[in-house]
Order: structure tokens, then C-alpha cells, then sequence
């Protein structure tokens, strides 16, 4: 039996209650086939002493900063509160634990204002990096070294992660275990988390969220009929013809509910169901191209790049888990409805003239 991956999590005083939390309920819902836990998640604070939460109730640790010394990764929730927020400092026992643990090759993530923590300890120091937006110009002025983005939901810097405000640190963690063990893990833990499995990297923190419209007028089943026909080409006036709307009238309604256009939407599940096809199955390169909807081998090879980083050949021999039999059945709807894209960190997301013309829409 492996060993769990170690992840300590260092909380500091004054920290966000949801983001303490986040990272024990989500990679603690990682599970291999077997169900046996990918990860190993302890919480830790400098002398192993109690510290105060932003939500009224203290927190009793089972370890002091020693943990960060055998962690394979180190995450920083959020505080609201300390010098971290008010001189840009962090006590020097704390910088000396995290630079410690990344010098010997633990991977360092923080959640909303933690990256206040890590940049502090001098790790972000030229380093792409996002917090909570409402804290974007008080980060700026105190660490002008950072190159901060406050308008995307978490940055994957190779060994350095970081996330926005609140939920985002669902979005980090489920990244990494995605990244980590694939997607089938990933969208297993958000099941049993009853979160989506992805939102982008790249989606913008403050979407417009107008109160919900009723299930008959939004845009929700119209999603749903798009998933079940990613194979084909699927145009937006379609789509908007689907939900009873004018094409106007449908995208507008379309992004406020998703955050992306309707292209940008489709190519994220078509990668999606690429990712899948690849992990699950031996089919070949121009066939998977064909079920998700890109048309060609050379279009998927394309985007895949440009959302996941890797040639999807790459991707398969990385991923891959017990080969299924090439006569396998292709997924049903509904195993296609429940996936959905890991998307590039990184890189933008892709503008409607990116398409292929089977992903147009």
C-alpha cells in the first residue's frame, strides 16, 4: 500500500474558518479505487499553541511548525487578521519553516489572504500569484514584487499555488488532486464534496450573480441537451433555440450563470470528455477527436495543449489507469453530464475565433 501524500496545513491567528477546513474535506475525499486515502491532511501552528478563527471559536492543533519539516505539501489558509495583513511581515520562526520546506521540495499553496503568509516568507517574490480581490491593493503595496492577478480564481506557479477568496480554495485543491491523480479522482472527491468538479483558473473572481432564474427559463437544461451532443457540431443559435430565447438574450443569461460564452463552455467540456476518453479507454488519438467534437485529431491536439499543457498522447501515458477493452461502449450522457474541464491555468481562456468549426458555436 503506497503512502499518503503529507499535507500540512499552517494556520496562523485570525484564520478564515471555510479555508482551514478546505483542504482536510477536499483532498480527504480523494480516494483510490480501492478507497484507500491519497492524502494525509494535519493541521499545525507555530508552538503547537491555540489560535483565535475569524468565526469566533479557537482552534486546538495536534502539532506545532515541526510538521511543515516532513510535508510533502504546505498549505497557508487565509487570516483576517495580523501583521501578515497590516506590516506585510510573518514571525521570523514561520518565514524560516515554509522557505525550509520549499528548499527541500515541498510543494506550498495558500488560500485567499494566506498568500499574504507566502509572500511574506519571501516565496512569491517575482512570482505570478492571486489573492482575495478586495485585498489586491493592500497586497500590491506591500509586496510590489509579486506579480499578482486578482482576477482569476487560483495560479498554478509550478511548486508555488495560490487561490482567491473562499470557495476558490475548493477550486485549488480539486486542481491539484486533479493534477495529481486525474480527473476521475478529482470529480469522485467534488462528488462526495457536492461541489462542481472544475471552474477554470482562469474564470474571473467576481461573475455577476443575479438572483437564480426558475429551472424552466435558465439555461441549465439547455447545458445539459449541449453535453449530450458533444460529438457533433453544436451551433449557438441551437442552443438558444433550445432554451426558448433570442441568441442575444441566451448568452447573456448563458454567462452570468457560467462566467464563460457559450464556445468558451463547449470547448471546456469537449476537452473534458477528451481528458476522460484518453484516461479510460484505448482509443485511438482520431478517434476520441471525433466523440469530443474537435472533428480532427490535429484540432484536439491543438487545444488540448493549449488548456492542459501536454499533447494528449502525453497526457494518456501520465494518466492512464487499467486500460479498458477497445470495443468498450462509448460513455453514456449521463458520464459525460458529470465531467468537466480542468482548463489551462496559465493560459487564457480562448476566444470564439480559437474554435475548430465542430466546436463553433
Amino acid at each position: 500500500m503506497s503512502v499518503p501524500h503529507r499535507v500540512a496545513v499552517l494556520a496562523l491567528d485570525g484564520v478564515v474558518a471555510l479555508d482551514l477546513g478546505t483542504p482536510a474535506q477536499v483532498l480527504g475525499a480523494a480516494r483510490a479505487d480501492d478507497r484507500t486515502p491519497l492524502y494525509a491532511v494535519a493541521t499545525c501552528t507555530p508552538g503547537g499553541l491555540p489560535i483565535r478563527s475569524s468565526a469566533g471559536f479557537q482552534v486546538l492543533p495536534d502539532h506545532g511548525l515541526e510538521l511543515l519539516g516532513s510535508a510533502d505539501t504546505v498549505i497557508v489558509p487565509g487570516i483576517h487578521a495580523g501583521s501578515p495583513l497590516s506590516d506585510g511581515t510573518v514571525p521570523v520562526e514561520v518565514a524560516g519553516a515554509l522557505r525550509a520546506a520549499y528548499d527541500r521540495g515541498a510543494r506550498v499553496m495558500s488560500i485567499c489572504t494566506g498568500a499574504f503568509v507566502l509572500a511574506a516568507a519571501g516565496l512569491l517574490d517575482g512570482r505570478r500569484a492571486t489573492t482575495h480581490w478586495a485585498y489586491a491593493s493592500r497586497f500590491r503595496h506591500l509586496h510590489p514584487g509579486v506579480r499578482l492577478d486578482p482576477d482569476v480564481l487560483f495560479v498554478d506557479d509550478g511548486r508555488v499555488l495560490t487561490s482567491a477568496g473562499v470557495a476558490a480554495g475548493i477550486d485549488l485543491c480539486l486542481h491539484v488532486v486533479r493534477t495529481d491523480h486525474g480527473s476521475a479522482v478529482a470529480n469522485r472527491a467534488a462528488r462526495r464534496c457536492v461541489v462542481p468538479p472544475w471552474r477554470d483558473g482562469g474564470q474571473a473572481q467576481y461573475i455577476e450573480r443575479p438572483v437564480p432564474r426558475g429551472a424552466d427559463n435558465g439555461t441549465a437544461a439547455t447545458r445539459e441537451w449541449a453535453r449530450q451532443r458533444l460529438h457533433e457540431p453544436v451551433a449557438l443559435r441551437e442552443m438558444a433555440a433550445h432554451a426558448r430565447m433570442s441568441v442575444r438574450t441566451f448568452t447573456r443569461h448563458f454567462r452570468s450563470e457560467t462566467g464563460l460564452s457559450p464556445a468558451q463552455w463547449l470547448l471546456q467540456q469537449r476537452t473534458e470528455h477528451a481528458r476522460v476518453l484518453l484516461e479510460t479507454t484505448d482509443l485511438s488519438v482520431d478517434r476520441i477527436a471525433r466523440d469530443a467534437g474537435f472533428g480532427t485529431a490535429a484540432a484536439l491536439r491543438q487545444h488540448f495543449h493549449t488548456r492542459v499543457g501536454v499533447a494528449p498522447t502525453a497526457y494518456r501515458r501520465t494518466f492512464r489507469r487499467s486500460p479498458a477493452p477497445r470495443s468498450a461502449a462509448p460513455r453514456s450522457a449521463s458520464a459525460r453530464s458529470a465531467s468537466v474541464d480542468l482548463g489551462g491555468v496559465a493560459p487564457g481562456r480562448p476566444d470564439v475565433s480559437e474554435l475548430s468549426t465542430a466546436t463553433t458555436a
